[in-house]
C-alpha cells in the first residue's frame, strides 16, 4: 500500500502537466466568400500562452473521405502566424461538401482540431454582375448586363442559374427620385419602354440566385437621358450649321494653301530687280548708260531710213511717170544703180550733198516716211543727247553716168 500511492500520485501529476503544455484549439471559424473565392478565417485567445509565437495549420477533405478509416486531408496553410487561410487556388468545386479544419501550434505543442463543414452552393456569396451598360433609345433604354465572374474568369451562369433585379426611376433636376420600379429577369440584354423621352433615367441592377434565395450587392447607380423624335427646326438647324462647317473649312484650306502658296514663291522664286544705278525713270524701255570716257572710245554711228521703207511707200503711177519732182540726173542714175545691183548692197541712200534735197522732196511726197523719219530721230536722240552723229561722208567711188 505504502508503495502504491507514491506511483498514483506521480501518474497524475505527469497527466496534469501534459494537460497543461497543450494549447487552446482555435476558435470561431468562418467563411468569407464571393463567387469562387474562398477564405478561411479564425480567433486564437493569445493570452493563454503568453508571448510565445503561435502558428495555425488548415487541412481540408471531401466530406466523403470521412466515410473511410483514414481520410485523405489536404494541407491549405502550413504553420502559418495569420488568423486567415485562402482556400480559392485549391479549387474547391461549387457544388462540393467539404470538411475544413484549424490546429494552434505553439513551442511544439499541437491543440486539437477544431473542424468547419462548407459548402460552396449553399454558403459562397454571389456577386453583383460584372458590368452594366446603358444604351438611349425613343422613350426606351436598353441594359447590357454582363454576369459576375469567377476566379478563373468565367461566367457564374455556368455553375448556377442566375437571374437579375433592376430598380430603375426618373431622376429630377433637383435630384428627386421619381416613379421608382422594379422587375426580375434572366435576360443579359433587357429593354425598358415605354419610358418618357428626353428624360433622365437611372438604373442599378443586382444579381440573384433563387435556389437558396442567394441575392448580391446593387452596382452603382448609372443614369442616362432617353431620346425621343427630333423636331423638323432642329435638323434644319444641324443642316446649316453642318453647311457653315464646310464652308469655313473650306475657306480657310484655300485662304492657308494660297499664303503657302505665296511664301514658297517668295522664298524660292524671289522676284528680280534691277540695280539702282540701272533704273530710268524718263522712259518706259531699258536703255544702256553709258559714260563720257566710253563714248570717246566708241565710233560715230550713222542713222538713216532704210531704202525698204521708200520702196513700200511709193505711188506706182509717179513711179511709172519718171522720178520724183527735185531730183536731179545724178540723183536718178544713182537710185538706178543702186537698184540694178545685187551684191549685197544695203539699200540705203547716202548721196552726200544731195541727201538734203532728197530729204525735202521725200517729205513733200511721202508725207507718211516724213513722219516716220522724224519720230525715229526723236526716239534716238532722246536716248542719249551726248551720241555724236558723224556728218555723211559723200560717195567718192562712185561715178554718175548718163545712158
Amino acid at each position: 500500500m505504502f508503495t502504491v500511492v507514491p506511483l498514483f500520485l506521480l501518474f497524475g501529476s505527469l497527466q496534469f502537466g501534459a494537460a497543461e503544455a497543450e494549447p487552446n484549439p482555435p476558435h470561431s471559424l468562418d467563411m468569407i466568400t464571393l463567387n469562387t473565392n474562398y477564405t478561411l478565417t479564425w480567433d486564437w485567445d493569445q493570452s493563454s500562452v503568453g508571448s510565445d509565437p503561435v502558428t495555425f495549420t488548415v487541412q481540408y477533405t471531401g466530406n466523403h473521405q470521412l466515410k473511410k478509416k483514414t481520410p485523405r486531408w489536404n494541407t491549405a496553410c502550413r504553420e502559418t502566424t495569420g488568423r486567415s487561410c485562402d482556400l480559392t487556388g485549391f479549387n474547391l468545386h461549387y457544388l462540393g461538401l467539404y470538411m475544413l479544419r484549424v490546429q494552434a501550434n505553439v513551442n511544439g505543442s499541437h491543440s486539437v482540431w477544431e473542424y468547419k463543414q462548407f459548402c460552396p452552393d449553399k454558403e459562397a456569396a454571389i456577386g453583383p454582375p460584372s458590368k452594366v451598360r446603358l444604351s438611349a433609345a425613343v422613350a426606351a433604354l436598353d441594359i447590357v448586363i454582363t454576369d459576375p465572374q469567377t476566379s478563373s474568369n468565367s461566367s457564374m451562369r455556368d455553375l448556377l442559374k442566375l437571374s437579375f433585379q433592376i430598380c430603375y426611376w426618373e431622376q429630377s433636376e433637383d435630384g428627386k427620385v421619381l416613379n421608382h420600379e422594379t422587375f426580375i429577369t434572366e435576360s443579359n440584354m433587357p429593354t425598358l419602354s415605354n419610358l418618357t423621352p428626353w428624360t433622365q433615367y437611372c438604373v442599378r441592377v443586382q444579381s440573384r440566385y433563387e435556389y437558396y434565395n442567394k441575392t448580391s450587392s446593387f452596382t452603382p447607380p448609372q443614369c442616362i437621358q432617353t431620346e425621343g423624335v427630333v423636331p423638323w427646326w432642329k435638323i434644319f438647324l444641324y443642316f446649316l450649321s453642318s453647311l457653315l462647317l464646310c464652308f469655313l473649312v473650306v475657306l480657310v484650306f484655300i485662304y492657308g494653301g494660297h499664303q503657302c502658296f505665296q511664301f514658297c514663291k517668295a522664298t524660292l522664286f524671289p522676284g528680280e530687280k534691277l540695280p539702282s544705278p540701272l533704273k530710268h525713270h524718263e522712259i518706259d524701255y531699258p536703255c544702256l548708260l553709258v559714260s563720257d570716257s566710253e563714248l570717246d572710245l566708241c565710233d560715230p554711228v550713222i542713222i538713216c531710213v532704210e531704202s525698204a521703207i521708200l520702196e513700200n511707200n511709193v505711188d506706182p503711177a509717179a513711179d511709172s511717170t519718171g522720178p520724183p519732182v527735185g531730183l536731179g540726173q545724178d540723183s536718178s542714175g544713182r537710185h538706178s544703180r543702186q537698184n540694178s545691183s545685187s551684191s549685197g548692197d544695203s539699200g540705203v541712200y547716202s548721196a552726200g550733198g544731195n541727201s538734203g534735197a532728197l530729204q525735202h522732196n521725200i517729205a513733200s511726197t511721202f508725207p507718211d516716211v516724213k513722219r516716220h523719219f522724224d519720230s525715229e530721230q526723236l526716239k534716238m536722240l532722246s536716248m542719249k543727247s551726248d551720241f555724236k552723229v558723224c556728218p555723211v561722208i559723200p560717195d567718192e567711188g562712185v561715178v554718175d553716168m548718163e545712158v
